[in-house]
């Protein structure tokens, strides 16, 4: 059966191909999503390693926690006075201290603040005597050696046209200022993505990122003969509290995971997601294109049966073909993979997510994962059309017509597709719904339900085929004539392989649209909460307008003519009530700027703060059993801890605030934060928004290249800006779900052409034209697609209201963006054009009389 199985496949060359182009998609996105994630984590990797190349050990400030709401937090300095302790141990060689920020932007010719797409703005020191640990790497030019140079990264020297003797805009904390380029250098061996950096001798990184007789960190370097562990030992009792000593080879892991770590998992998941969706569309396109192919070569499985052949062996034929489709589309698909891997990053970088990467990491994991994952999806696709090619009974070998008896088990199948579509929605329900369930448990009841929702409506589909095919189909009627009839009976000759068809697409495009529902639900969200809040004329924010601006920023606004009731919101990290979180600070005059529901307190109550108040929304309040008076002790990055009592409450939209859990005032923020950054400043001007106030308000700030002057129209429009871009990019990944299902489309036509060769034939032969034909192909494969559309516009319409309510109380409502629908509608109809093409045009190229002659 072996010889035969392969015998047979090679005779069926385009049909294995089609098949195999299912997996092969699906196998891609797997092996792209490793090879691109491990790149990355290879890239992050030798950043940190040579950040701390030959120093064996470490000296950092130690932050009270790491990170907060997934963010890492700046951890204290310590007093440059450690520095000449340390170099006096008796086990150290050298010792050499650094300041760093992630706050030094660099200005290109053009003004402007030079985009890192979301990557760090990077700026660092370095020192005569610290040269051995230097990682970067001059490829021209000369080390920075008074407080008028810069080094700077070779990428953004090629990119913006710096050479060395040229003077670029640099800017901290503070104005911006224009230094000399004394030389240009690299991370050797690998790129840096969308990040720059710039490196100043110490004196003036001290100045400029506000740390004046402060250091980041201490490298040391032992004496020969000295281990590390002894290092160590000697190192520690000279440490404060909010000092810590690790070796080198450990704290470049923990940067790592502290800045990339949980990101680049969470990328590798979302993105293996993605790749289960292709191969789950495509398991379901393989098993309908067997299905078909099982359909049409009964009278070789029965001949294989009269010559003695068992069921078993029937069954392992089409198993072993579906083996050898698994296995050849997976390798096909693992190396293709390392081509997506590229596509994925430059769809990254198109939406500004530009990453480190080191020399293509193509993993042992990589090959077992993606050949093990094609294969297996392969042949469990491959059973339910392996058990139906067991039913064809040895008559069948000499019977015309013969069709495949149903199975013992066909009079439970409308209860059995019932229950199942049942069973899904309660799961979906309940895991959306249900209250009191932990993570873990919610995400795989929803995981599960949508897996079996997808099943439960492909199931059931069959029995709406023939009304949908009736409406659907009546536009094709009415403009294609007897094609158009034809196009629409043809749809419903075999409703469950058509809703099989359907079905592929139908998954999709049921993504795509719960994805477009919550997309517009949170901007809708998003842009009330900014209509009721924000009453100021203009905004101040960074030029992304997400990140914080530096505190000097806004402090420039003040006391300017014609700029009136500037108040500021500072943005920054603190723990408390159990868990590290984002802190805002406000101003007295909020109120001239923020309009506040207050259930508690007034618009007094910003002012009322002083140095042991906030204020906090209705929500957390409730959740944390919080009254009026309540003390709540906040510890900062620093360590450093005070107390706060509840001096006021307010109804906070469900679209969202700039203020974090709990409020304070500036004056306690700054007290305790030495570099404070604003998330934005909000004023007024007289006469309201016009050209003449804006561009005062430009002017006022112009010396700070990284400050973005906006109406409350600009800044709802530039946020939302990276939320239209991340759904692109999702609408791009879940675009290969719809390819597979293309794929579908297209084999399920080329089989039917197949299957239906004396049918055409007799068509052609009482008059029907080839281009009569193409159109009957064209607008089946429409009606085929638009069916797909439906169906998944209405199990993308239940998730998406259903996860909505779920995550009402975040803010997310229920709103279904229209016109994105329809597109939605014609990409379904530009699928079924497209996946007619190869089947109409083999239609219609049938010799009338060989297909008259056809059996």
């Amino acid at each position: 059966m072996l010889t035969v199985a392969l015998k047979g496949l090679a005779g069926r060359k385009v049909r294995a191909l089609l098949t195999a182009i299912a997996i092969i998609l699906g196998v891609a996105m797997i092996s792209g999503t490793y090879v691109l994630t491990d790149t990355i984590n290879s890239g992050f990797d030798t950043i940190f390693s040579r950040s701390y190349q030959n120093a064996d050990v470490v000296i950092s400030g130690k932050a009270a926690f790491d990170t907060a709401n997934d963010e890492a937090v700046e951890p204290p300095t310590m007093p440059a006075s450690l520095l000449p302790k340390i170099q006096k141990l008796p086990g150290v060689a050298l010792a050499a201290g650094s300041v760093t920020t992630d706050a030094l932007k660099l200005i290109g010719k053009d003004g402007k603040v030079i985009s890192t797409g979301g990557a760090p703005s990077l700026g660092f020191s370095v020192t005569p005597a610290g040269q051995r640990f230097n990682p970067t790497k001059l490829t021209t030019g000369e080390w920075p050696r008074g407080t008028d140079q810069v080094v700077i990264d070779k990428a953004t020297a090629s990119s913006e046209g710096f050479d060395v003797g040229d003077r670029i805009g640099v800017q901290a904390f503070g104005p911006a200022r224009k230094l000399l380029v004394s030389g240009i250098a690299e991370f050797p061996g690998v790129s840096v993505g969308g990040a720059t950096f710039a490196i100043l001798d110490q004196p003036t990184a001290q100045k400029l990122f506000h740390k004046e007789g402060q250091l980041d960190a201490i490298r040391v370097q032992s004496k020969a003969g000295v281990k590390t562990p002894q290092l160590l030992t000697e190192i520690k009792p000279l440490l404060s509290p909010t000092e810590v000593v690790r070796s080198g080879t450990a704290q470049a892991k923990k940067d790592k995971d502290t800045n990339a770590g949980g990101f680049i998992s969470f990328l590798r998941y979302a993105l293996l997601a993605f790749a289960g969706v292709a191969l789950f569309v495509g398991a379901f396109v393989i098993a309908n294109t067997l299905s078909i192919t099982i359909a049409q070569r009964m009278r070789e499985f029965a001949t294989l049966r009269t010559l003695g052949a068992s069921r078993r062996q029937v069954l392992w034929s089409v198993v072993i073909e579906a083996f050898v489709i698994g296995v050849l589309g997976s390798v096909v698909g693992l190396f293709l993979g390392l081509a997506l891997a590229k596509l994925l990053n430059a769809l990254f970088v198109a939406i500004g997510i530009d990453l480190p990467q080191g020399s293509t990491v193509f993993a042992t994991r990589t090959i077992v994962v993606s050949l093990l994952v094609g294969t297996i999806v392969t042949l469990v696709a491959s059973v339910r059309p392996a058990r139906r090619a067991t039913r064809v009974p040895p008559i069948a070998a000499v019977r015309e017509g013969s069709v495949l008896p149903v199975s013992r088990w066909a009079k439970y199948g409308a209860a059995t597709s019932l229950t199942v579509l049942a069973i899904a929605i309660a799961m979906v329900s309940f895991g959306a719904l249900g209250s009191g369930i932990a993570t873990g448990p919610r995400l795989l009841l929803l995981g599960v339900g949508v897996l079996l929702l997808f099943i439960g409506v492909s199931m059931n589909a069959k029995r709406v085929v023939e009304p949908l095919a009736a409406v659907l189909g009546a536009p094709a009627q009415t403009i294609g004539g007897a094609p158009g009839i034809l196009a629409r009976d043809n749809a419903t000759r075999n409703p469950a392989r058509t809703a099989s068809t359907a079905s592929a697409l139908m998954i999709g495009l049921a993504l795509v649209t719960f994805v477009a529902i919550f997309g517009a639900g949170i901007r809708s969200s998003f842009e009330d909460a900014v209509n009721k809040l924000f009453v100021a004329d203009y905004a101040l924010t960074s030029t992304n307008t997400f990140n914080p601006i530096e505190a000097e920023a806004g402090k420039a606004l003040v006391g300017k003519p014609d700029v009136n009731d500037v108040t500021a919101i500072r943005a920054g990290s603190a723990r408390y009530l159990g868990s590290n979180s984002d802190l805002t600070a406000v101003q007295p005059n909020l109120n001239k700027g923020v309009e506040m529901d207050w259930t508690q307190g007034s618009d007094a109550v910003p002012g009322e703060l002083g140095l042991d108040g906030f204020f906090a929304s209705k929500d957390y309040v409730k959740d944390h059993h919080l009254k009026l008076g309540s003390p709540v002790t906040l510890q900062f990055p620093t360590g450093k801890k005070t107390t706060v009592q509840l001096k006021g409450v307010w109804d906070e939209p469900k679209g969202g605030s700039p203020f974090s859990h709990i409020t304070i005032s500036t004056a306690l923020f700054d007290k305790f934060t030495p570099r404070p950054r604003d998330e934005m400043v909000l004023m007024n001007t007289p006469g309201g928004v016009n050209d003449g106030n804006t561009a005062r308000l430009d002017k006022v700030v112009s010396g700070f290249a990284d400050a973005k002057i906006q109406t409350r129209d600009e800044f709802k429009h530039n946020f939302e800006a990276p939320i239209n871009k991340l759904l692109n990019l999702l609408y791009a990944l879940l675009a290969l779900s719809v390819i597979v299902s293309l794929v579908g489309i297209i084999n399920t036509l080329v089989l039917t052409v197949f299957e239906r060769t004396r049918e055409l034939g007799m068509l052609r032969a009482v008059g029907m034209t080839r281009r009569q034909v193409r159109m009957m192909i064209r607008y089946e494969s429409i009606v085929t697609s638009l069916m797909g559309a439906v169906l998944g516009m209405v199990v993308g319409v239940f998730l998406a209201a259903l996860i909505t309510h779920a995550l009402s109380s975040e803010g997310i409502v229920f709103a279904v963006p229209w016109i994105q629908i329809v597109y939605f509608v014609l990409a379904a109809v530009v699928v079924g054009v497209l996946a007619a093409v190869i089947p109409a045009r083999r239609a219609a190229r049938l010799n009338v009389l060989e297909a008259l002659q056809y059996e």
